[in-house]
């Protein structure tokens, strides 16, 4: 079985007119979220040294609370997730709901009930960087400080995983457009 096939089953064919590089953009959305959500599970689910736990108190810290690695898994499940929501912009079943909805199957998507949660999901995620660069420096978006601080090579390990996820907002307002347009030429 091709790397095609494989693709295919797992986010569906490409709707007809989505160019290439609007198929490699929802590619490349999974792929930026992928590092932070391993860096995630490692560093407060496995306990890598990815980060030195400070003196926190339990309200900051999300490690910290009971249940606090199910918080941390469904973080990094759910932002896995929605990252792959995002091949509902190129794939046929983005146009079509698809057949195992009962009452809608079949039918148009509306484009603006795409274009609207898109462009909304795009929007907060383009405050992602300021926040990351908060996390890194151990304060939290309000400037209190977190108590999860990393020094030297965790630093940069941190900067490695969370970097590419400020380009999640950026792409997805990229296809969001290309979406919209699309869909309204068509």
């Amino acid at each position: 079985m091709g790397a095609r096939t494989i693709a295919a089953r797992l986010h569906g064919t490409p709707a007809p007119g989505v160019p290439r590089w609007a198929v490699r953009t929802a590619y490349a959305i999974t792929l930026a979220v992928l590092p932070s959500c391993l860096w995630r599970i490692g560093g407060f689910i496995l306990g890598l040294p990815l980060l030195e736990h400070g003196p926190t108190p339990p309200e900051q810290d999300p490690a910290s609370f009971d249940g606090g690695w199910a918080y941390i898994l469904a973080l990094s499940v759910v932002s896995e997730a929605l990252a792959l929501l995002c091949f509902g912009l190129v794939a046929r079943w983005g146009e079509a709901w698809p057949r195992w909805i009962p009452v809608l199957r079949g039918r148009p998507v509306p484009v603006l009930a795409a274009v609207v949660p898109a462009g909304l999901g795009a929007t907060v995620l383009m405050v992602f960087p300021y926040s990351m660069v908060m996390f890194s420096l151990g304060l939290t978006i309000r400037g209190d400080k977190a108590g999860i601080i990393t020094h030297g090579w965790q630093t940069a390990v941190f900067w490695i995983s969370y970097l590419p996820l400020a380009a999640w907002g950026p792409l997805l307002a990229v296809l969001t457009v290309h979406y919209y347009r699309r869909r309204r030429a068509g």
